[in-house]
């Protein structure tokens, strides 16, 4: 059940903030099949803050999570501040990353960030079911069938037709 790990969601906030918050809508919604911990509602941070005290408290949120989403729009891979360092930090601390393409890809295309190319990631687009899926599948299995194998991972299409997408 990857849902119940805290996940830490990495995206472009200044053009991928309704992505995000497309995430937090399907959560609180009845009528869709869609749960998450979101790692964000840990120490809050203050705008304003210096880059140190940022990267300082995200690391402590990333210190407390299990698992990652990263929601790649198409600057995203332009990133380097924080969208980077986040992603860095996730390969260091060995988060396993769903990559879940805005741009409705099913599998890594151009704007996947090369610092998560053949680095045993799952690529889906952005629909609550493959992601809710995903969540389960990946995440639960990340360490006996996905890890060490330096793969650009995808589901085949028959996946996203037995969800109904």
């Amino acid at each position: 059940m990857g849902y119940r790990n805290k996940t830490y969601v990495i995206f472009d906030g200044d053009n991928d903030m309704w992505a995000y918050a497309y995430m937090k809508g399907w959560k609180k919604s009845e009528h869709i099949d869609f749960d998450f911990h979101d790692a964000h509602d840990i120490n809050g941070i203050r705008d304003g803050s210096s880059e140190d005290t940022v990267k300082r408290r995200l690391r402590e949120r990333l210190k407390n999570t299990k698992q990652a989403i990263v929601l790649v729009g198409t600057s995203t891979k332009n990133l380097y501040r924080y969208v980077r360092w986040e992603i860095d930090m996730c390969l260091e601390l060995g988060i396993p990353a769903l990559v879940v393409n805005l741009n409705g890809s099913k599998a890594i295309d151009d704007y996947c960030p090369p610092l998560l190319r053949k680095k045993d990631a799952m690529f889906v687009s952005f629909r609550a079911k493959i992601i809710s899926y995903a969540m389960d599948d990946y995440f639960d299995n990340y360490r006996g069938s996905y890890h060490g194998h330096s793969d650009d991972w995808h589901y085949p299409d028959k996946i996203y037709q037995n969800l109904g997408l």
